[in-house]
C-alpha cells in the first residue's frame, strides 16, 4: 500500500473516530461472509458500528488519542467496535454475541474505556456492570426516595390528626344531639 493511500485510509479513520472515547477489540475472523452480515446488520441496528481494520493503520490513526492503547500491541485480525449509548452497553452486546451459537468464532479481544487499555477479562466484567439508563434509574430513585417518604411521614400523620378531629367533632354532634334529645322531653314536661 503505498503512502499516498495510507494517508487516506488513516484520514479516514481519524474522522470516523473523532470523538469516540471508548471502542472494543473483537475476532470476527471465524465468521463466514452470510454471519458476517447477519451480526453486522444486527449491530448497525443498535447504533453500533463493526470496521476491521489493519492493525498497523489503526495505530497511526489513533496515535495521541485516548483509543491508542486499545491498539498497543495488537496483533492478529481484529474488527474495532464502537457506538452504542455506552462502554457497557457496548460491552454488553459484545457478551451476547460471544455467547450467541450462531456466531460461535466471534470473541472479544480487548479494547480502550477512557483511555485506558481492556483486557478480554476486563470486558466481560464491564459487560456485567449496569448500563447507563440502569445507573440513571437507579440514582433517581435515590434522588426521589426521602422525598417519597417525607411525604408519606407527613400525609400519615396529618391523616391520622384529620381521623380524630372528625371522630371527636363526631362525637360531639352525636352528643349534643343526645343532649337536645334528653332536654326537649324534660322542657315539655316541665310546661
Amino acid at each position: 500500500m503505498s503512502k499516498y493511500v495510507k494517508d487516506l485510509v488513516t484520514n479516514h479513520l481519524k474522522g470516523r473516530w473523532d470523538g469516540v472515547q471508548d471502542l472494543l477489540l473483537v475476532d470476527i475472523s471465524g465468521l463466514d461472509a452470510n454471519r458476517n452480515s447477519a451480526l453486522r446488520r444486527e449491530l448497525r441496528g443498535k447504533n453500533i458500528s463493526l470496521m476491521v481494520i489493519k492493525n498497523s493503520l489503526a495505530r497511526r490513526a489513533t496515535e495521541g488519542t485516548a483509543l491508542a492503547p486499545a491498539f498497543e500491541g495488537a496483533t492478529g485480525t481484529l474488527a474495532a467496535i464502537w457506538g452504542a449509548s455506552d462502554i457497557v452497553t457496548l460491552a454488553k452486546e459484545v457478551a451476547r454475541v460471544a455467547g450467541d451459537k450462531q456466531y460461535a468464532k466471534f470473541a472479544a479481544r480487548g479494547g480502550v474505556m477512557g483511555g485506558a487499555a481492556l483486557s478480554p477479562q476486563e470486558v466481560e466484567q464491564v459487560s456485567k456492570w449496569p448500563s447507563r439508563e440502569e445507573q440513571l434509574s437507579i440514582l433517581l430513585g435515590q434522588i426521589l426516595s426521602p422525598g417519597a417518604t417525607l411525604a408519606s411521614q407527613l400525609t400519615s400523620v396529618g391523616g391520622a390528626l384529620a381521623s380524630q378531629i372528625k371522630e371527636i367533632v363526631e362525637r360531639q354532634s352525636t352528643g349534643e344531639a343526645e343532649s337536645a334529645g334528653e332536654v326537649a322531653p324534660a322542657a315539655e314536661a316541665s310546661a
